[in-house]
């Protein structure tokens, strides 16, 4: 049997219905309804629509032979084409993107090699409840009882941006396991996002915005065409903000999945209801689901979140600066940059730094018979609040450069205290810079 179609989608099963002339069809919308449809029996390959995405989900396999997929199935490719019209060159470039995101991010290995910290088991609301009635996962998040404040100020954006992949992959892994337990390949999950205590505050804090936008980034540009469903529930009078906040990451298909409702209960838990059987859904939400102790908010399955006492914060443990290292001031609105040159390839690359007044923005990058990488892409680095450590193997001989961003700063200077120095390939000999 052909792997890549081993498995029928739960959103694509179609019933046909034959007469002499034409067939009816059911076939699902974007969103995952059942719509009837006729269609003539006999089609030009050219113009039946079926036909053309198979075709093309067949050239974009072509197109990327040379990438290594987390997912091998037709659909997975049917997924990157969807949300570019059906545009193999826009797909395959897309793809590409995410693929070496992923790389970057060492995303396929997450699981085995990271563990959320106790902070965030504790407080980030989140929870996969049941099942909906087309197959797929139900994940509830309570947004009004995230406290994003708490979060920043107890974490570094490295480890939150680590969680939210951790969390995304969580979502993929769910509906791996819905395809194991029933037969039907699931590609898609449904959310609940709950907004009741959601202030405008949330949005107006910088970082929390920064934060909540790149997660949203995330799930568009890396995981197409994800969500069958995604009911927003309680949201406040300033939500069209954060729909036009969001919409420029939204592909053409994602528009009509988003059913937003206010603080009328009733309202939306019939709306929850009829795509979600009461028993898979918690009291709490309108369904008849309860923990075994009676519960209607179901803890044992959803975080509700809630307020982080500051006994997490980092400034609590700031970071202290080590007796060989060295000590460099960046003025407000300045940046400085350090070269060091690698005669011998292979050679290990390491640093490590911290920051007194304030983050900074950190970047390497090398330079080889005048061609420059970017080795570390320039961004905000919490080095205020941890040591911010790493190493590279440089595989060709060159230049090599650190960069240390303020200018974003126009009233801070910022004090650096820093070692880097070159470890010889294949020598246990140290050599400082």
């Amino acid at each position: 049997m052909d792997t890549h179609s081993q498995f029928r989608p739960v959103a694509t099963l179609h019933q046909h219905q034959f007469s002499d002339k034409r067939m009816s069809t059911n076939q699902q919308d974007c969103n995952g309804n059942l719509v009837q449809t006729e269609k003539k029996s006999f089609v030009d390959p050219k113009c039946d629509p079926t036909k053309k995405a198979e075709i093309s989900i067949q050239q974009l396999r072509i197109a990327i032979k040379d990438c290594k997929l987390p997912i091998s199935h037709d659909e997975y490719l049917r997924k990157w084409l969807l949300v570019n019209g059906f545009d193999v060159a826009r797909a395959e470039k897309m793809l590409r993107q995410s693929l070496e995101w992923r790389r970057v991010n060492e995303v396929d290995t997450i699981f085995e090699r990271y563990t959320p910290s106790q902070v965030f088991m504790k407080y980030f609301s989140i929870g996969q409840i049941g099942i909906d009635k087309f197959g797929c996962p139900v994940f509830v998040q309570c947004c009004g009882r995230t406290d994003s404040k708490g979060f920043s100020l107890s974490s570094t954006k490295k480890e939150f941006y680590t969680f939210c992949i951790w969390m995304l992959e969580s979502y993929v892994k769910a509906t791996k396991v819905e395809t194991e337990r029933t037969g039907k390949l699931v590609t898609q999950a449904s959310y609940i996002f709950d907004y009741e205590g959601f202030s405008m505050r949330e949005i107006a804090n910088k970082s929390n915005l920064d934060m909540a936008l790149n997660v949203t980034r995330f799930l568009f540009l890396h995981y197409p065409d994800s969500s069958r469903r995604l009911f927003i529930i309680n949201a406040p009078s300033f939500f069209p903000l954060i729909m036009r906040l969001i919409k420029p990451f939204l592909h053409e298909c994602d528009g009509p999945k988003i059913k937003v409702f206010g603080s009328d209960k009733k309202e939306w838990t019939s709306a929850l209801l009829e795509e979600i059987e009461a028993d898979q859904l918690p009291a709490f939400y309108g369904g008849t689901m309860t923990d075994p102790d009676g519960d209607p908010k179901c803890p044992s399955k959803l975080n509700m979140g809630g307020k982080i006492p500051s006994s997490y914060y980092l400034s609590n443990n700031a970071p202290v600066a080590k007796d060989y290292m060295e000590t460099m001031s960046i003025g407000a609105g300045g940046r400085k940059k350090l070269k060091y040159d690698v005669d011998v390839a292979r050679s290990i690359l390491k640093w490590e730094f911290m920051t007194e007044g304030g983050d900074i923005k950190f970047g390497l990058s090398s330079k080889h018979a005048k061609i420059t990488n970017d080795l570390v892409a320039l961004s905000h680095v919490d080095s205020h609040l941890i040591m911010e450590e790493g190493e590279i193997v440089c595989e060709q001989p060159g230049k090599y450069v650190f960069e240390f961003d303020n200018t974003f700063s126009y009233l801070r200077s910022k004090k650096l205290r820093y070692h880097i120095l070159i470890e010889a390939p294949s020598s246990s000999n140290v050599t400082e810079l």
